[in-house]
């Protein structure tokens, strides 16, 4: 049975986790997930053109930002760049980390998602005499990115809940503010599980996003 203290706890606590979620929690993922975008479909369409020293610089940023923990990029960036003169507040830093990661992910997602689309498509493109930046904008990019939105929007579900290690670097979001209630309250267990939920809801809201998008793109053909 819930104790009418902890009940209180709950109530009370509910709305100081549930504002630093929309305040500080989901802009930051959106707005790194943008960021992120623009970066993928840059090195994506980078490793696909093929052109040779681009490439192999694309390449190695994908290596080295999807073999490294996210946390250690972190506090590399907001911890260990003061050494060298570079100070960055709490939330840009998120912001840059959270892009620079997403975006070596989500690269290869749309490097794949445009390696898929059939090669008649950059013929058939050729033939009407089209350039390749006109193929590439035209046909083969909004192809991939359709290909492409599933996974997109699965690894945005996940950067959402992601963004709990920003805590890890003083940004206020709602995994730090549950542990500030914490500290003050000693209950752990029914404070994490009510972070959990908040959590869960924003990621439902936006699975079922994603669904009602896949639908009217077409996805999977339905």
């Amino acid at each position: 049975m819930i104790s009418e203290r902890l009940m209180d706890i709950l109530i009370d606590s509910f709305w100081n986790i549930l504002l630093p979620g929309l305040t500080m929690t989901i802009p930051l993922t959106f707005i790194s997930f943008a960021i992120a975008m623009v970066i993928a479909v840059a090195v994506a369409l980078v490793q696909f053109a093929g052109i040779k020293v681009l490439k192999e610089i694309a390449r190695f940023y994908v290596w080295v930002i999807r073999g490294t923990p996210l946390l250690v990029q972190l506090f590399v960036v907001f911890y260990g760049l003061p050494n060298i003169g570079i100070l960055i507040d709490p939330f840009p830093a998120a912001v840059i980390v959270f892009s620079i990661n997403e975006g070596a992910y989500s690269a290869e997602t749309i490097r794949a998602a445009l390696e898929a689309v059939p090669k008649g498509q950059m013929e058939a493109g050729e033939c009407v005499g089209m350039t390749y930046l006109q193929i590439i904008r035209r046909i083969v990019l909004p192809q991939a990115l359709r290909i492409a939105f599933p996974p997109l929007s699965n690894s945005l579900i996940a950067m959402v809940k992601d963004t709990s290690l920003a805590a890890n670097i003083t940004v206020t979001e709602m995994f730090m503010a549950t542990q500030r209630i914490v500290a003050r309250t000693y209950e752990p267990l029914a404070l994490y599980i009510e972070v959990g939920l908040i959590y869960l809801l924003f990621c439902t809201v936006l699975a079922r996003l994603q669904r009602i998008g896949e639908k009217r793109m077409g996805v999977y053909g339905r």
